[in-house]
């Protein structure tokens, strides 16, 4: 069987899973479009295109919110979800490092070290969000809940 070079690591998953997906390709220039430049180029929801943010509590420890991309990250509910005293945005340049992932192309699903994950709640009263696909220029689309089982995640509020 020929190798599609078009696949990701994370619809690779997500096959090897067994879970249902849709994949969605936008146009990238020189740098990674916003969460909401790409709902637009796709005409979907801002609500129901999600970004990842990967962060760093006062332990050291790594957690990863996943949120609209029209919303912000309220810092001090996302330190309460991890039960830490403090949660603060890993530096950009950690990233690739930390998951395997760029900015722009950073899913929750297929880093290289399973972190703590937590959802904004909203996203179970959508039929299906949009993730990144592990690469600028593509997101999969999929039932939240599937999203939420195969990283062991969690909801709660988490918007400012």
């Amino acid at each position: 069987m020929a190798r599609n070079d078009n696949k990701t690591n994370v619809m690779r998953i997500l096959e090897q899973h067994q879970i249902p997906f849709t994949p969605h390709e936008y146009p990238t220039g020189d740098k990674a479009p916003s969460g909401t430049e790409v709902a637009d180029y796709l005409k979907k929801d801002r609500y129901r295109v999600y970004k990842t943010l990967v962060t760093q509590g006062a332990s050291g420890g790594n957690y990863v919110f996943v949120i609209p991309s029209c919303e912000s990250l309220d810092l001090k509910k996302a330190a309460k979800a991890a039960k830490e005293k403090y949660i603060e945005m890993i530096p950009q340049a950690k990233l690739l490092p930390l998951t395997g992932y760029i900015h722009g192309g950073c899913s929750p699903i297929g880093m290289r070290k399973k972190f703590p994950t937590f959802y904004e709640e909203a996203c179970l009263i959508e039929e299906t969000i949009c993730v990144s696909a592990g690469k600028v220029g593509v997101q999969v689309e999929l039932d939240p809940n599937e999203l939420i089982a195969i990283t062991d995640g969690v909801t709660i509020d988490l918007i400012a």
